[in-house]
């Protein structure tokens, strides 16, 4: 499990549109790389939607943010189009990323266990190294956290 300070994991992923997105083209910069259970839920539709009207803000203050969850490409371009997201969407369907993170858990819901993505999110530094980590995040209030974050990187 990655954590403050570590390097972040190197990943290229496809996003809606088809394009691949890549960790390393961003160098230079600092990422807010939010991991989502599912497209188009409640808690994962609040915050993306937080995020995507908070671009402007994350873009003034030199911070790309970067959504990842295990839908397909084309559930995230029906997602982007639903909600009029503009962040980018990251497809790790087979969820390696989403491993190299730590965010692939065990959980649990009625009583049954099941594994499933934890809520989280990265903010990495310009150099490389992950600054801030989020997990097991509740979405009210969290984008402002992380911008207030991203700016006292600086």
């Amino acid at each position: 499990m990655v954590d403050v300070n570590d390097m972040a994991p190197e990943f290229t992923l496809p996003r809606d549109g088809g394009e691949e997105v890549s960790l390393s083209q961003f160098k230079g910069k600092a990422v807010v790389l939010f991991f989502y259970p599912r497209d188009d839920t409640p808690g994962c539709t609040k915050e993306s939607i937080g995020f995507s009207e908070a671009k402007a803000d994350f873009d003034a203050a030199g911070a790309v943010v970067l959504g990842v969850s295990k839908d397909s490409v084309e559930s995230h371009e029906k997602f982007v189009a639903k909600r009029d997201l503009t962040v980018p969407m990251l497809s790790d369907e087979h969820g390696t990323t989403c491993e190299d993170y730590g965010v692939w858990k065990e959980k649990s819901m009625y009583g049954k266990k099941f594994m499933g993505i934890e809520r989280s999110t990265f903010l990495i530094g310009a150099d490389g190294q992950i600054a801030r980590v989020w997990r097991k995040v509740k979405v009210p209030g969290h984008v402002d956290e992380v911008l207030a974050a991203v700016k006292e990187l600086g």
